[in-house]
């Protein structure tokens, strides 16, 4: 039984699937975190070409 815990301890097998989920997990709440500045910010460059567009086009 002592052994059989000592492998189970010592087995690295999957820790690559689990360190990539963080790492996966970490990039999603940063783009989340993101994501406000980003469509204010889109949103304000929209809204100058369409006022550029319309002063030139009339």
């Amino acid at each position: 039984m002592k052994l059989y815990i000592k492998n189970f301890w010592n087995d690295t097998q999957g820790q690559d699937l689990v360190e990539y989920a963080l790492a996966a997990g970490m990039v999603a709440v940063a783009a989340v975190a993101a994501m406000p500045t980003l469509s204010t910010t889109i949103g304000t460059v929209f809204t100058k070409i369409s006022s550029i567009i319309d002063a030139n086009v009339k």
